[in-house]
């Protein structure tokens, strides 16, 4: 699968595996020939990033008596995260992985990630966006639920202890209407921060990815998973296997067509095509010598070059013809006085 070469693409397992180990090593196998360029899993750390008083986002599970238990087990140890980092090595794809907790972070340290992505839950996270500044590694900052003074915020802390940093334009809505897709963003967060900008899509669907690439992001994250009826708070706003080779197809396109700009200058490579699908002036009745020429008179027909050019049809107008000219013949300067 050809993976697009300027635009970075981010396959969010996030929770998709439910806490299952081996489900989170089969969406590596199952993403490792899409042409994605890397898969994001979530590390949370129940004791250090929950509490007895966090309410479910959504009420999605049957399993779990409080958002607290659910986080607890969507934990790996640190030795199942070395062994998942390695898979992705094995394979080809980025390891990346967002933190939630100080813990967190110290925990991806000690597996060797190359970069951050923060959830726009955390751009108000000082703290935790100051743990991740110090490692000095890459951001990827999200952008959903905050506001552009918090991200002001976030952005001047990140910026002071100069890490490369990327913002995604996003909306914090599962599953994301058009309506809330906020493509300007892509424009208006470059302009304002003159920081690369991508997309964090949660629409459920490939339209809005390739809008943003389309519009210039250089990033674009997407959820994932095998079937849309999977438990799990994201499923309905997440792209299955299908779709995301279909994106990835388009987002390679895209690509190469922006870099490949056409002008509408030189048109040398048409000129057969020009004269095979041109228009020549003809006479649409049979008319006699003398008759003089009126627009109702006058046809067009192919191909280029037979008679005088279908443009010039106001300079036959009010002239009168040297000869008889039969229904639908060419008309040339030499029937014309």
């Amino acid at each position: 699968m050809m993976k697009p070469d300027s635009v970075y693409l981010i396959a969010e397992v996030a929770q998709a595996h439910d806490g299952s180990l081996g489900m989170a090593h089969s969406f590596i196998d199952a993403l490792a020939d899409t042409g994605v360029h890397a898969i994001k899993f979530q590390t949370h750390i129940a004791h250090a990033e929950s509490s007895e008083f966090e309410q479910f986002r959504i009420d999605f599970s049957r399993q779990d008596a409080t958002r607290y238990d659910y986080w607890k087990r969507m934990e790996f140890s640190l030795e199942q995260w070395r062994g998942l980092r390695q898979h992705c090595d094995d394979v080809g794809l980025e390891f990346m992985s967002s933190p939630f907790s100080i813990a967190a972070v110290e925990l991806l340290e000690a597996i060797g990630v190359k970069r951050y992505k923060v959830g726009s839950g955390e751009v108000t996270n000082h703290l935790l966006l100051d743990r991740i500044a110090q490692t000095g590694k890459p951001v990827i900052l999200s952008s959903g639920m905050s506001s552009l003074a918090e991200l002001e915020l976030a952005v001047e802390l990140l910026q002071s202890y100069h890490v490369p940093l990327s913002i995604l334009q996003c909306t914090t809505a599962y599953p994301t209407q058009p309506e809330q897709w906020g493509l300007n963003q892509v424009h208006e967060l470059h302009k304002k921060f003159g920081v690369p900008v991508g997309f964090s899509d949660h629409s459920g669907d490939i339209y809005a990815g390739l809008a943003a690439v389309a519009l210039g992001a250089s990033i674009l994250e997407f959820h994932v998973v095998f079937d849309k009826k999977m438990f799990g708070p994201d499923a309905t706003a997440s792209l299955t296997l299908g779709q995301i080779k279909k994106l990835v197809k388009g987002v390679a396109h895209i690509t190469q067509a922006l870099q490949h700009p056409v002008w509408k200058v030189d048109d040398t490579p048409f000129k057969e095509l020009k004269v095979m699908f041109g228009k020549s002036l003809a006479v649409n009745k049979q008319m006699a010598k003398g008759a003089e020429i009126t627009k109702a008179d006058l046809e067009s027909k192919k191909p280029a070059g037979r008679g005088i050019p279908a443009a010039d049809y106001k300079q036959v107008i009010g002239r009168r013809l040297v000869n008889d000219k039969p229904a639908y013949a060419f008309l040339t300067e030499s029937d014309l006085q």
